[in-house]
Order: structure tokens, then C-alpha cells, then sequence
């Protein structure tokens, strides 16, 4: 049985951002700062109560009657009884028969263009640990994109205005900074996991070292830049944040208009279709703030019945990644051209540099881990190098110029008055041909 340390790696993010969120507002309730105070605690509490909506949800607590645990959630300390549970059931598996065990089928990777189906018992303490894990993933998500990156952007903005880094506000950025880069990589993970549910994954080392590079890179540069930018252009930050916001809530629920599919009613039975509508709001919203700070490996369809889009759309990720470097360049530009005397010491072109840079790393980290890391790579119909060609063979198609209108004239047919000029003058050359003696006489 694995051992479960992704729920211990949650837990520790989990408690250890929690704890120095409360000691910062602490400090600056100290310093009088009690507009800083309020928005860390905000950003701290919020994701702590949707945290443990999750893991009641996931679990299904209020149907069951676990009043005390129900109890806990309320008071936030879901999930260390949840990560007592974990250990409980993996120390203790093994020791007592299980009355009975599920059999899954799994799919091995093809080989040689074989794909062998291999048949695996799984035990009642084994799918709790399973269950449990998918849990903690999808908390750690929430946590890292509705608290954690909203938290080192405030973070960061205040260091710029107070032109200060304490000791206190670099190890919460750090860890924050963790939070948000450990949830995009489950991200990932469960991305894989549910595309491809039929096979057995297994995610090598590589590929979780190009994720967290990748992920590292792309993160830091956006909230960089978005601090940047809202240091200068105060007015401007909310369009900005909203349209980007809104945009990616409302896409899904566009396409699904679109669609014209039934209002999807099987997430869960106990929900009614108001239920149902508040837990799709839901799963944008955490889709939309995803998206606001990297692209979201998991595309949400709502008329499919997981709710997710299991097909490798490699046009979707190019066009993301080149509007996202042309907003961040933009912003940049306008940062540089508005830039106050707080940023009288830094060189701004050098830094402009290494930002637009530190995302072509991003990039780069990214098509490293599709084109050789991926572990479900020998599954994709084609591989990114072929979608990227393809991708930019078209966009090459769509920005080609129109031929010159010389080479236009000389294509296109003649005009019928030109037409029957020519043909004429052709009539003239061929009658006075085929009768010399009438030429000659109206010569002389």
C-alpha cells in the first residue's frame, strides 16, 4: 500500500500558511495597519471554510451521522482529523481480513503497440486511502488558487509600497509561493489521472520536477507582473483582474449554452438542482482563478458527465500562452512607461527582461514535460511538437498577406470588354491570313 504523503504535504502547507497568515495580521494590527490586517485574514479564513466544504462534500459527512466530525469542520480543524484518519487506516491495513475486495481493471502503457489489461484487487482500507488522497488534491487546489495566490500577490503589492521585505513577510511568501505551485502540480496529476482512468499511470520523478519548474516560473512571473502593474495603475488593476475573471467563469458556461445539452443532474443525488447549480458556480469560480494565474491542466465541460474535457486540444493551450505572454509584455510596458520614483533604483528594462524571459522558461519547462516526461505521451493522437507546428502553421495561414494586385491582374481572367477585343483584333489577323488578294486590294 502507498504510503499517503501527499495528504501529510497538504496538511503541513495547509496549517503552516494558516499560522503565519494569523501571526502577519497579527503584526500589522500592531503597526495600526488594519486595512492589511483585514485582507490577510480575508485571503487566510476564505479558503479555510471552502477547504472544509470540500472535504465534507467529498466525503458526504452530512448524510452520514458523524456529528462530531461535522463539529470539527465547523471549528476549521477538518483536515487534521481527516489526516488522523489517513495514518489510522494505513498503520492499521493488513492487520484484520477485509470481508471482501473490489476488483478494477486497469490498462498497462502500450508497448509496442500492445496494451495488456491487468486486473487488481483493492481492499476497503485501500479505497479509502484512495479516497481520501483525491480529497486532500482537491483541497490543496482550492487552497492554493483561492487563498494562497491572492495572499502573495497582497503580500508582494505591500512590500512594493512599503519598499520592505521583514522576516515574517518573506517565509509567509515563501510558503504561499509553495502552496500555489504544490496545488498546480496536483492539478496536473489529477488532470492525468482522470483522462486517462482506464490505464494504470505512474508519474516518474522527471515529470514532477518539469511540473514544479514549470509551475514555479509561470507563477512567479504573473504575480510579479500583476504587482507591478497595480502599483502603478491603481484605477486600472480591477478592469484588468475582472476581465480575466469573468472571462474564464463564464466560458464553460458559454460552451454548455452552446451545446444546448440537458441541465447536468448526476454530480450527486442528495442535491437539487439549485444544489447542483451552487456546486457548478462553484467549480468555475475555482476554474476562473486557476486561469488567472496559470492555465488550468483540467478543462471543465459541463455537459460531460465528469464535468471534465478529456480530449488533448493543443490549439487552446497555444492561444492561452501566447494572449497570456502578450498581456504580461503589455502590462509590463505600461508598468514601465507610468513606473513612480519607488522603482528609482531598479533597472526596469533589465527587470522587464527577466520577467518575459523567466516565462519563456515557464514555457519551456512545459513542452519539455508533454514532449518527453508525460507518462500517458505514448496515448497522444499526436504529439505537442506536431500541435505546435500545426498551430502555427495556421495562424500563419490566417496573418498571411494578400497576393499583390499585380500578380492578381495576371491570374485573373480578362475582362469580357477586353475579351472580345482581343478576340476581335484575333478575327482581324486570321481573315486578313487566310485571304491574302483582299488585303492587298484594299492596300491599294
Amino acid at each position: 500500500m502507498k504510503f499517503p504523503g501527499s495528504v501529510l504535504v497538504s496538511l503541513v502547507l495547509f496549517v503552516a500558511e494558516t499560522a503565519a497568515a494569523l501571526c502577519l495580521s497579527g503584526s500589522y494590527r500592531a503597526a495600526g495597519d488594519r486595512m492589511w490586517q483585514w485582507l490577510t485574514l480575508l485571503f487566510a479564513l476564505l479558503p479555510c471554510a471552502l477547504v472544509q466544504l470540500s472535504l465534507v462534500f467529498i466525503h458526504r459527512d452530512v448524510s452520514r451521522d458523524r456529528p462530531l466530525v461535522l463539529l470539527l469542520h465547523l471549528l476549521q480543524l477538518g483536515p487534521l482529523v481527516r489526516c488522523a484518519e489517513v495514518f489510522y487506516i494505513y498503520f492499521h491495513a493488513g492487520r484484520v481480513e477485509e470481508p471482501y475486495v473490489s476488483i478494477t481493471k486497469k490498462r498497462q502503457m502500450p508497448k509496442d503497440g500492445y496494451s495488456e489489461e491487468i486486473e487488481k484487487e483493492v481492499g476497503q482500507a485501500e479505497g479509502k486511502l484512495c479516497t481520501h488522497r483525491s480529497a486532500f488534491s482537491r483541497a490543496s487546489v482550492i487552497q492554493a488558487f483561492l487563498g494562497s495566490a491572492p495572499q502573495l500577490t497582497l503580500q508582494l503589492y505591500i512590500c512594493v509600497l512599503q519598499q520592505e521585505i521583514t522576516a515574517a513577510r518573506s517565509v509567509f511568501m515563501v510558503l504561499s509561493l509553495l502552496s500555489i505551485v504544490y496545488g498546480a502540480l496536483r492539478c496536473n496529476i489529477l488532470a492525468i489521472k482522470i483522462k486517462y482512468d482506464d490505464y494504470d499511470v505512474s508519474v516518474k520523478p522527471a515529470a514532477y520536477l518539469c511540473i514544479f519548474m514549470w509551475r514555479s516560473f509561470e507563477i512567479a512571473t504573473r504575480v510579479t507582473v500583476l504587482v507591478l502593474f497595480s502599483s502603478v495603475l491603481q484605477i486600472w488593476t480591477l478592469p484588468v483582474v475582472l476581465v480575466n475573471f469573468f472571462g474564464f467563469f463564464f466560458y464553460p458556461w458559454i460552451l454548455f449554452w452552446q451545446s444546448k445539452c440537458p441541465f447536468p443532474e448526476n454530480i450527486e443525488k442528495a442535491l437539487s438542482r439549485v444544489g447542483t447549480t451552487i456546486v457548478l458556480c462553484l467549480l468555475t469560480f475555482l476554474y476562473a482563478g486557476i486561469n488567472m494565474f496559470c492555465w488550468s491542466a483540467v478543462q471543465v465541460k459541463l455537459n460531460d458527465p465528469d464535468l471534465i474535457n478529456k480530449s488533448q486540444n493543443w490549439y487552446r493551450l497555444t492561444v492561452y500562452y501566447m494572449l497570456r505572454f502578450i498581456e504580461n509584455a503589455f502590462l509590463l510596458l505600461m508598468w514601465y512607461i507610468y513606473k513612480t520614483d519607488i522603482y528609482l533604483y531598479v533597472c526596469a528594462p533589465l527587470l522587464v527582461l527577466q520577467l518575459l524571459i523567466s516565462y519563456c522558461m515557464a514555457v519551456l519547462f512545459m513542452l519539455v514535460f508533454y514532449q518527453f516526461c508525460h507518462p500517458c505521451k505514448k496515448l497522444f493522437s499526436s504529439s505537442i511538437s506536431e500541435g505546435l507546428l500545426s498551430c502555427f502553421k495556421f495562424l500563419c495561414f490566417i496573418c498571411k498577406p494578400p497576393k499583390s494586385t499585380i500578380l492578381v491582374d495576371k491570374a485573373e481572367v480578362k475582362s469580357p470588354e477586353n475579351a472580345d477585343e482581343a478576340w476581335s483584333s484575333n478575327k482581324t489577323i486570321d481573315s486578313q491570313k487566310g485571304n491574302p488578294h483582299q488585303s492587298v486590294s484594299s492596300n491599294a
